[in-house]
């Protein structure tokens, strides 16, 4: 993903917890958010896929971003961020089961710290905030394992 520009424009996140952390995702990435609900597993799938539901028509794959990201923190599981399929290099249609959702917020570049991630392709930055650390991740980490069951 490319850096953030010091002179560009604030950029709208939405903010999640996973685990004992909260990190964030650019919103032009996301479809949607829905309540979590039953998914049918795929076998020998990987690991990081927690398995298949149908959302409005659509076979959605759910990923756990827990497992990519190596969080091994438990956590309620309550909702899944849907990901725009016209934003993403990828066939089908992806969401990421997340512990819970927070809020939308805009991230301005000078609150962004990229010096600590330069060598991590899955995260855009730290936003740094007024008492706490926002890891921004990006949705393209999963890329090379996440087939839909029909390309499998």
């Amino acid at each position: 993903m490319a850096a953030i520009e010091a002179d560009a424009e604030p950029t709208k996140v939405l903010e999640f917890g996973l685990g004992d952390g909260t990190y964030c995702l650019d919103i032009g990435v996301i479809d949607e958010i829905v309540d979590a609900g039953e998914l049918t597993r795929i076998p020998n799938s990987p690991a990081h896929v927690e398995g298949v539901m149908d959302l409005r028509g659509r076979t959605t794959t759910i990923v756990d971003p827990k497992t990519l990201f190596g969080i091994d923190e438990a956590g309620p599981r309550e909702r899944i961020v849907v990901f725009d399929d016209d934003r993403l290099d990828e066939s089908g249609t992806l969401g990421w089961m997340v512990d819970e959702v927070f809020q939308v917020r805009d991230v301005a570049p000078e609150d962004v710290d990229q010096a600590t991630t330069v060598d991590d392709d899955g995260v855009n930055g730290i936003v740094k905030s007024d008492d706490r650390f926002v890891v921004w991740v990006a949705p393209d980490v999963h890329s090379e394992t996440t087939e839909t069951p029909a390309e499998a």
